[in-house]
């Protein structure tokens, strides 16, 4: 059997995976990375972006959108706290480009800088969002 590390994904509300990986492949804000058994000890801030965890190599990975967050690798394994997780196979794009035109609307008619960061945070995940369902994941 290969080796494997433990791996947690986390968001604010719940545990969302617990699961014995061979590899992850991470959306770090200085580009993506890979952790595998024994990986170095380090923390990094997340971009939105497909986390994809590959519990066996000879199958698919699991794959969820994230819309931010923090990794941090130790040796223990690999734990995320990720803002929030989409599945990116149950949203549809044309909901998402409305939902788009929306929060730039938003952004448009914003009448202070709490709604202009409300709106372009918004934005910030659901454009790389929608180029990732775009490119058919």
């Amino acid at each position: 059997m290969a080796e494997r590390f433990s791996f947690e994904l986390v968001s604010p509300e719940r545990l969302l995976m617990d699961v014995e990986a061979a590899h992850v492949v991470v959306p770090g804000t200085e580009g993506e990375f890979g952790v595998l058994p024994g990986h170095a000890p380090f923390m990094s801030t997340l971009r939105p972006g497909l986390i994809q965890v590959f519990e066996d190599e000879n199958q698919a990975p699991k794959t969820l959108f994230l819309k931010g967050g923090f990794a941090e690798v130790n040796a223990d394994g690999l734990v995320v706290l990720a803002e929030d997780s989409i599945d990116p196979e149950t949203v549809g794009l044309a909901a998402l480009d409305q939902d788009i035109r929306n929060a730039e609307e938003d952004l448009t008619a914003a009448r202070d800088a709490l709604e202009t960061a409300r709106a372009e945070a918004t934005l910030a995940w659901m454009r790389p969002l929608r180029d990732i369902i775009a490119r058919g994941i």
